[in-house]
């Protein structure tokens, strides 16, 4: 690749089955827990932790790898995060006790983040007239490698054992590290000269700076935490009687979430017409009212694929109008509002997981819906609460603008 030159189309597509590789290997286990139960004898109520490790060891990263990408060569961070990712998967595939799987787990979650420096690079890469194109399609590898990560997941362990989706991941992850190394540029424009501690700080301070960061952080994690609240369980209910599908019948249903994530790409255009906060409140609405025909799984498989479209709907849309709107108060700061932003995303996701297995165990399916509900309805609370007349912003050097950044 040379400089100032468009990126091609393989290239592009490149980075898109990069980023969906890389973020899959923190969903595989959403519709195998049952099975990694029983293979290392571990509780129900607990073993919701082998998710949560997986997204805490995915926030940790966001925090503390994520910024690297400001210091180091790039195409060494991300040939080096790619090949250490393969060896946290082949110590999944080894694991002969739970202790090694839930490290294994953790060292995944957190090498998962690539997926990030990945995006952040392909649009340093991407001449302007092209940026919103390739970070466009860079980040629909995302959202298919989410949605079928379940998918293949559930079919791989009907064929050959729940380890043979690590396995094979593991695989394609060192062709992936092999690819990057021959196409990705050995010469790149020079780091910045801030420290690494420097770096790290600024996320924070972006936080005491931006309102609008804080506000859909918080809303992030609600709203990731009640999607991980449906998803880290159904594999329990679904798998026993008297519906008792297997896991290629469970997976399926990661591929239901399509539907919502390809119609919410519409609420990023509403954001840019100033439409993002009601967009969110009706998202907001849509996830907290899916619940209703999820809390009839046990009963009809159809109200359950009605919820999930839902579900994932209202997510997608609350996920798109968030990053709009953040984007749009620093430019020149988008890897660390990213880094910023889904790190309250990961610790949703982990309080998700681990306290919907416990809510399971304690009370059930309708236990996990009530609490799901109830934590849509503290997002659309608070959401509601972010609504509250500002007081007037005198228009000094720079506020005029980002004002309005956060009002829309």
């Amino acid at each position: 690749m040379k400089p100032n030159q468009p990126l091609n189309s393989g290239v592009v597509l490149l980075f898109a089955v990069a980023c969906g590789l890389a973020v899959g290997n923190v969903y595989y286990a959403q519709p195998l827990l049952d099975a990694m139960a029983e293979a290392f004898s571990m509780n129900p109520a607990t073993v919701g932790i082998v998710v949560t490790l997986t997204q805490v060891g995915y926030g940790v990263g966001l925090l503390l790898l994520v910024p690297l990408g400001d210091l180091l060569n790039r195409r060494r961070l991300i040939v080096t995060q790619t090949l250490l990712s393969a060896l946290a998967l082949l110590m999944i595939v080894l694991a002969q006790n739970s202790t090694w799987l839930l490290i294994g787990m953790a060292l995944t979650g957190l090498l998962a983040v690539v997926t990030q420096v990945l995006v952040a690079y392909a649009a340093t890469l991407a001449i302007p007239a092209q940026r919103g194109r390739v970070v466009g399609v860079v980040t629909s590898g995302i959202v298919v490698g989410i949605l079928l990560a379940r998918t293949v997941a559930g079919g791989m362990a009907d064929l050959a054992g729940w380890r043979s989706i690590y396995l094979l991941s593991a695989g394609l992850t060192l062709l992936m590290a092999l690819l990057l190394f021959r196409v990705l540029p050995k010469q790149e424009n020079a780091q910045t000269s801030q420290s690494y501690s420097a770096l790290i700080g600024s996320v924070f301070t972006l936080f005491k700076e931006e309102p609008v960061l804080r506000q859909r952080a918080i809303l992030a994690l609600l709203t990731f935490a009640s999607a991980m609240v449906l998803w880290t369980p159904m594999v329990l209910p679904l798998s026993a009687p008297p519906l008792s599908l297997s896991h290629t019948q469970i997976g399926l249903f990661g591929l239901a979430g399509a539907a919502g994530a390809l119609a919410a790409a519409r609420a990023g255009h509403l954001a840019d017409r100033g439409l993002g906060q009601w967009t969110s409140g009706l998202s907001l609405l849509l996830m907290l009212a899916s619940w209703l025909p999820i809390a009839f799984t046990q009963s009809s498989l159809w109200a359950l694929l009605l919820g999930v479209i839902t579900l994932d709907l209202g997510l997608q849309a609350v996920h798109v109008t968030s990053q709009s709107m953040i984007y749009s108060v620093r430019p020149e700061a988008q890897s660390r509002l990213t880094a910023g932003y889904m790190l309250f995303y990961s610790i949703g996701s982990a309080l998700g997981s681990i306290g919907s297995t416990a809510m399971y165990a304690w009370c059930g399916w309708m236990g996990v819906c009530c609490l799901g509900a109830g934590i849509n309805a503290v997002a659309l609370g608070y959401w509601w609460l972010t609504l509250a007349p500002k007081a007037p912003v005198s228009c000094g050097e720079g506020a005029c603008p980002r004002s309005a950044a956060q009002q829309s």
